[in-house]
């Protein structure tokens, strides 16, 4: 089976192991595909295509060191390490309850490549050039200092390492720019400032190598070689 269909079969297959969060992100629930549509203006064709391209940089077969920062309830990522048997993989978050859901979900996938650390991405557990790729999945919208995130990631990764993963950027649709204006960041869930497009292209041309960035609505979906 591709990863494309594992992924996808594990999606659907959520049932009452969603949480609204889990539902939202992958657009697999009614109440998540409320929200894709009236917020982010995605239905599940779209949904997929961001999550994909995000993920696309991880290469079939991966057998090296990787981190994941956030790893959030897991939702998005546990299905790909599935593939990655010979993979490295540390998965970090600042939330102890979301990260709890991705253990509890690695467990019952049977992976015993994956371990989870709680820790702040401002402020990474790590040394210099300790992973081949940093995954970062819809966390640095709500990262508080996301200057020391770029830092620490840029840091952590070895010479000729990628950077990759997907978030908001804004400037690419009006309303969810409102939503996020209006409703995301006064309740703390998103943290301003925010890229655009343009901004997010330039920050990562001036430290990597190999960029892309591409935007599906209003989420930009990156990759970036780290030079050496």
């Amino acid at each position: 089976m591709s990863r494309h269909n594992e992924i996808q079969n594990a999606y659907r297959s959520l049932g009452k192991e969603a949480t609204f969060y889990d539902g939202m992100i992958t657009c697999s629930t009614l109440p998540g595909r409320v929200v894709c549509g009236l917020v982010w203006s995605m239905g599940q064709e779209k949904n997929t295509r961001y999550l994909e391209k995000a993920l696309d940089r991880i290469p079939d077969g991966f057998s090296g060191k990787l981190l994941e920062v956030p790893v959030g309830t897991g939702v998005l990522t546990i299905p790909v390490y599935k593939t990655l048997p010979q993979a490295d993989i540390t998965c970090l978050d600042y939330s102890p309850d979301m990260m709890a859901t991705a253990q509890r979900r690695a467990k019952a996938a049977g992976l015993t490549n994956v371990r989870f650390r709680q820790g702040d991405v401002g402020a990474l557990p790590f040394e210099d050039g300790s992973f081949d790729l940093v995954l970062s999945l819809n966390g640095f919208h709500a990262f508080p200092d996301k200057e020391a995130a770029y830092r620490e990631i840029f840091r952590v990764l070895r010479p000729g390492g990628i950077f990759c993963g997907c978030f908001y950027i804004k400037g690419e649709n009006c309303r969810t720019d409102w939503f996020i204006e209006k409703i995301y960041t006064p309740k703390g869930f998103f943290t301003p400032p925010y890229e655009t497009a343009a901004s997010l292209r330039e920050r990562l041309t001036a430290q990597y190598t190999q960029v892309t960035v591409e935007t599906v609505e209003a989420m930009a979906c990156f990759a970036a070689r780290k030079g050496g």
